[in-house]
């Protein structure tokens, strides 16, 4: 296997790293040589295998800092580029910034002897899962922390386009964060950042079985799907490398669908 990145001593900060498409991604990371700090909220009662996962992402020989925080929470935001800043020294850089951040609200609009959909449910979902990667990325930045040729890469997914019950908030993040993805590709290109989001096909992870109504869009998906099967977690953290690599460059600013073609009907 080809471990490019060894040596280099190059960083990528993953927000929501311990599950799901962040640890995928971490996981393919760790195999070409990008060291990682890792951002996550585990209960106590799953610490051990998140801790297990972890060793295994330090034995491919990379450096690994890992946090059990609120990634949206600017003091623990500060208190983690501090710990991140003496962990680079004097000649580590942040070569990526990958958002997973899954927190929000999935709730319906009108609903029967339930709590239907608040303006606070939408400001919580959309700060968490859209606004906190412009605060990431200007933290960052403002820090000094990001390589000369950095890539910020994001999770959207269909939702941003289409209208789900129950995802409206989700929904308003994911269109949110688009739009930033797309204002930091364009403001920040001069300082050499490029910005992208990946649009993931259904994928079978905790976040999305929580969806209500998720076992009806995944039969959909099956449907739709050319080659008849889910996206995978290593399907997206395959391309999250491959926008790692030098020869990505020239992508920015774009949202790339990585669903096996399942947007095409």
């Amino acid at each position: 296997m080809v471990n490019e990145f060894s040596g280099t001593n190059y960083w990528a900060v993953i927000l929501g790293g311990s599950s799901g498409l962040g640890l995928a991604t971490a996981r393919k990371l760790a195999k070409h040589g990008l060291n990682l700090c890792i951002l996550h909220r585990t209960r106590k009662i799953d610490l051990p295998n998140v801790d297990r996962e972890f060793a295994q992402l330090e034995a491919e020989g990379v450096l690994l800092k890992q946090f059990n925080v609120d990634a949206t929470n600017p003091e623990k935001r500060a208190e983690v580029i501090l710990n991140l800043t003496e962990a680079l020294g004097a000649t580590g850089k942040v070569r990526t910034l990958v958002h997973s951040i899954a927190k929000g609200n999935l709730k319906p609009m009108v609903a029967d002897g339930q709590r239907p959909l608040q303006h606070d449910d939408f400001q919580l979902t959309i700060d968490a899962m859209a606004i906190s990667l412009y605060d990431w990325t200007k933290a960052l930045f403002d820090a000094g922390l990001f390589a000369a040729d950095t890539r910020v890469i994001s999770f959207t997914s269909e939702g941003s386009q289409k209208a789900w019950r129950n995802y409206a908030a989700v929904s308003a993040a994911k269109a949110a964060l688009e739009a930033i993805s797309r204002n930091i590709a364009l403001e920040m290109a001069p300082f050499g950042i490029r910005a992208n989001c990946i649009m993931a096909g259904v994928t079978d992870t905790a976040s999305f079985r929580l969806i209500p109504g998720a076992n009806v869009l995944r039969s959909h998906s099956l449907e739709r799907n050319p080659y008849s099967r889910l996206t995978t977690p290593e399907d997206v953290a395959n391309v999250v490398y491959l926008l790692c690599k030098d020869e990505a460059a020239w992508i920015n600013g774009a949202v790339i669908p990585v669903n096996g073609g399942e947007h095409l009907q």
